[in-house]
């Protein structure tokens, strides 16, 4: 298939910006995508056309624009998991006073799609659009965990299992391992392998046609939750997912 190479580089640019560097300058935009200020001088003003640059007028910078939000929005909405599980993500949030996480699968990571603040935690590392890693988050461990091991063989050709803290798995062994223990128990931990301190236990949500196509995570500091406590957070998130996943059409018996 041709790519059409100037709209490669537009979108190139845009990925250029993140939560770090919200502005740019032409000089490194041109620098990082080794292009000729002309190049990319032209590019800017046809993204800052459609609205998908700005640039601030008090230091020449470029950042992005508006309408990324607005079409960003156009596809969240469009994403009637999100509105459908709003009132077990509240719930689980009173019942707890954690911060609850609604997650989809991307590719190779997971993508925060919501999120309830719980009064009594104080997690960081979270908000809505922001990807983490598979393998060092409970949210992406419940996302993979019930694919067949083709699919997974597929999924984690050539993934880089980086290490976030000294509890992060680290190789594909281990990693696979840690599938095989969350199927068996029906439920993922993450302990302290993406934040120090934190830690999350996470359960899938299923459709209509028994597919995972979401997880569920309470994160709550190590310091205030016992493994009593965390027992009886699983409990809760089993019933709130088994519930939203009877709401998508799955045919969970339920007890």
């Amino acid at each position: 298939m041709p790519i059409i190479q100037s709209v490669d580089r537009a979108l190139q640019i845009l990925d250029l910006f993140n939560e770090y560097e919200t502005e740019l300058k032409i000089t490194d935009i041109s620098e990082r995508m080794m292009l000729h200020k002309s190049t990319v001088h032209s590019l800017l003003k046809t993204l800052q056309k459609h609205r998908y640059i700005e640039q601030n007028e008090e230091n020449g910078k470029y950042r992005l624009g508006l309408k990324l939000f607005e079409r960003g929005s156009f596809v969240i909405n469009s994403i009637d998991i999100r509105e459908v599980a709003k009132p077990y993500l509240h719930d689980l949030s009173e019942k707890t006073n954690q911060t609850i996480h609604l997650v989809i699968l991307d590719g190779r990571e997971g993508v925060y799609i919501d999120k309830v603040e719980g009064g009594d935690s104080y997690v960081v590392y979270s908000r809505i659009g922001r990807r983490i890693p598979i393998h060092c988050s409970g949210v992406g461990k419940a996302l993979v965990a019930f694919k067949s091991e083709e699919e997974l063989d597929k999924l984690l050709d050539g993934y880089e299992f980086i290490r976030r803290t000294e509890n992060t798995i680290t190789n594909k062994k281990d990693f696979l391992k840690e599938l095989e223990e969350i199927r068996r128990k029906g439920y993922a931990i993450d302990n302290q392998e993406n934040e120090p301190g934190i830690r999350c236990v996470a359960l899938p949500v299923r459709d209509h046609t028994g597919e995972v196509v979401a997880a569920i995570s309470i994160s709550s500091p190590v310091m205030r939750v016992n493994d009593e406590k965390l027992n009886e957070y699983v409990e809760l998130l089993k019933k709130e997912t088994e519930a939203l996943s009877v709401k998508l059409g799955y045919g969970y018996q339920m007890s």
